[in-house]
């Protein structure tokens, strides 16, 4: 079957995005990690990446056009072909309870690779009272658990999954409604997913053909490398920390590198460890501010030296605080990622880096997401994960016990926190 291409939630508030542009045209051949379209909300612009092989099919929006979250603007699929259009939603029947009018609370994404949310518990009930910066319930995926806030004032009309249910990112949830409802209405997910049975299963008919698989193109050997560097792209990077694949994995077994998003691919084929391969310990930190202080210091470094780049200003912030004469400091914000080469001396020296080498400590700009809490395990370098406490700044620290020693990541988040409470006060 087709793979379907829906527009991505960006934020817990996103109704709609922009397509600003199209990578690919109808008919192009695409690979899974290949940029489709470029996507604006009011908070963000990033790429969006293509989640399957195939061939672009079936585009039904224009760049320029607003597109509500959860809907098909393209498929791929094995040939390039017309898409067969998609058939519109059956009208409620008089059996199944009409919704009240009300905003719609959707299943959020945490990652471009998430197809679905499982709800772990509503924190509000039927007809309850709400607040736009109310907890209603919270989510999980593969990576994180997160609260999820109302987003709108009024009452909660209706309740479309229940708790354990998981619903694909996009889908309706739950309405709010202005007025307190007379008739709420409760649902599951598989009221939901009842009428679609019937046509999965005409879908799946004896004389369809399976897609074929795309075809693997050989490596050519190269020798391993022996410094405990991973060279890969910030693109397989990324998909390898949404998807939880360790690309030291890939390494270890001699896979030459760089790593780019098609030896994704091997990693996953690579033989599970054994159970009794030794698990490696993890340290995980967090440190609470009372303040942020690194906003007015952003403002006072674009006024008074021109350093407008505040993702280079939290690099620096991040190398000061390794006590090293260079660093090498990744920060991500909004699922895009940029590499920093921090030498010793003033900030304005800090540029991108133009290779691809591994970094010294990554940095995770949640602020303006909705994320309260991270636990998500140790990863290729230290994490430090910046989110919103309910006064102040919360920061994480996690890494693996081989990366940093107890003493280490002790002091690293200590001065990093120290630096984010007050900068001007640690570069004087």
């Amino acid at each position: 079957m087709p793979h379907e291409v829906i527009m991505p939630a960006l934020g817990m508030a996103q109704e709609t995005g922009k397509i600003v542009a199209w990578q690919k045209s109808e008919g192009d051949a695409v690979k899974a990690g290949d940029v489709l379209f470029e996507v604006e909300t009011d908070k963000a612009t990033m790429e969006v990446e293509a989640q399957a092989s195939g061939f672009l099919n079936g585009v039904r929006a224009a760049a320029g056009e607003d597109v509500p979250v959860g809907n098909v603007i393209a498929q791929i699929g094995s040939e390039a072909q017309a898409s067969e259009p998609v058939a519109p939603a059956a009208p409620e029947t008089g059996s199944a309870e009409a919704l009240p009018e009300g905003a719609e609370v959707i299943m959020p994404a945490l990652g471009m690779a998430q197809d679905t949310g499982l709800i772990v518990a509503w924190h509000k009930a039927l007809g309850d009272e709400v607040a736009a910066g109310d907890i209603l319930f919270e989510v999980e995926t593969d990576k994180a658990t997160m609260d999820v806030e109302a987003g709108e004032n009024g009452f909660v009309a209706a309740l479309l999954a229940e708790a354990g249910e998981a619903a694909p990112v996009g889908a309706p949830i739950a309405v709010i409604s202005a007025e307190k409802p007379s008739n709420p209405v409760q649902r599951s997910q598989a009221d939901a997913a009842a009428p679609a049975t019937s046509q999965t299963k005409a879908d799946s008919a004896p004389d369809s053909k399976p897609e074929p698989e795309p075809a693997k193109v050989p490596q050519a050997p190269a020798p391993k490398r022996t410094d405990g560097r991973i060279l890969a792209s910030p693109k397989a990077r990324r998909l390898a920390l949404e998807q939880g694949l360790d690309l030291n994995r890939l390494a270890e077994a001699g896979h030459p590198q760089p790593f780019h998003v098609a030896d994704l691919e091997v990693l996953r084929a690579l033989p599970e460890k054994t159970a009794g391969s030794e698990a490696t310990a993890s340290r995980h930190l967090t440190a609470e501010l009372a303040s942020d202080g690194f906003a007015h210091f952003a403002a006072w470094a674009a006024e008074t030296g021109g350093l407008s780049d505040a993702a280079a200003l939290l690099a620096g912030l991040a190398a000061a605080s390794l006590g090293r004469d260079e660093a090498t400091i990744a920060v991500e914000s909004f699922g895009q990622a940029r590499v920093f080469a921090v030498p010793a001396g003033p900030f304005s020296a800090i540029t991108e880096a133009q290779d691809e080498t591994a970094p010294d400590i990554i940095l995770r700009d949640l602020r303006m997401s909705r994320v309260s809490t991270v636990a998500l395990g140790a990863e290729e370098a230290p994490v430090l994960t910046l989110t919103r406490a309910s006064v102040g700044l919360l920061i994480t620290l996690e890494c693996a016990s081989h990366h940093l020693t107890a003493s280490e990541a002790t002091g690293l988040l200590s001065e990093f926190a120290g630096r984010m409470e007050q900068p001007l006060r640690h570069l004087l």
